[in-house]
């Protein structure tokens, strides 16, 4: 009866390390690094490869934008209702690309200046037993003063040019009305006395500590109103009913 020879011993397979085949034998497989443990739900992703529209804007990059609007305004590119609706805007921004938005048609610091508008000549509003009404589209470089005596004067700021960011009204009221239209987001400071008058201020209180532009008023009341009044204020049935038409159409 024959004997079996034996059979060779056959190596038994291995494992592959790490649920990985070894695809070049002789080669040392990589030992796996230690993961970085982040947040759950975030990702981080470098800086410099951020888009402007996702990475938030610091204090110091909003008070940039509210200069290079201020000398925007020097240079004639922007009235007054606009320069204050965009620095009210750089101050809300969240993100760089909120704050790139603002100033997109704006040229670079240093480009030659646009032509301003020509100057405010008549700064002096009057109205005796009547009404005047004035929108003031030129360059405003000095006070104004407003007087009504058993009238009605309306001044409105909002399309003028503030190349200093300040205005300065005067308005006398004696048994007259005067109203100030201002732009959305001024501050408006109020001095001066009235006798059985009144002196009114409806605006908007900016954000504080926001540099925004300001109005200065000395209003006089003798039996008579000063009324200050920005653009939310100004009219509201009638915002009210072109707002509705537009959400109609």
């Amino acid at each position: 009866m024959s004997q079996s020879s034996p059979q060779p011993e056959r190596p038994s397979p291995s494992r592959p390390r790490d649920g990985r085949q070894d695809l070049h034998p002789g080669r040392p497989v990589a030992e796996p690094r230690d993961e970085i443990t982040a947040a759950p739900g975030a990702i981080r992703v470098p800086e410099a490869t951020r888009s402007p529209e996702t990475v938030r804007a610091s204090d110091a990059e909003r008070e940039a934008v509210v200069e290079r609007l201020r000398i925007a305004s020097v240079e004639g590119r922007l009235t007054f209702e606009e320069l204050t609706e965009r620095t009210e805007a750089a101050y809300a921004a969240v993100t760089r690309g909120d704050l790139e938005d603002i100033t997109a048609d704006l040229p670079g610091m240093g480009a030659p200046g646009a032509n301003p508008a020509p100057l405010q000549v008549k700064r002096k509003f009057s109205a005796v037993m009547g009404d005047c009404k004035e929108r003031i589209v030129g360059r405003i470089d000095g006070p104004l003063e407003a007087v009504s005596v058993m009238g009605d004067v309306e001044l409105d700021l909002r399309g003028a040019q503030v190349p200093t960011g300040e205005v300065s009204v005067t308005a006398h009221a004696v048994m007259g009305d005067i109203k100030i239209i201002v732009p959305d987001g001024v501050r408006v400071e109020v001095t001066g006395h009235n006798f059985l008058g009144a002196r009114k201020v409806a605006v908007r209180d900016p954000l504080p500590g926001a540099r925004v532009p300001v109005v200065h008023v000395t209003a006089n009341a003798v039996m008579g109103d000063v009324k200050i009044v920005d653009d939310e204020h100004h009219a509201p049935i009638r915002r009210a009913i072109a707002s509705w038409w537009r959400d109609r159409t």
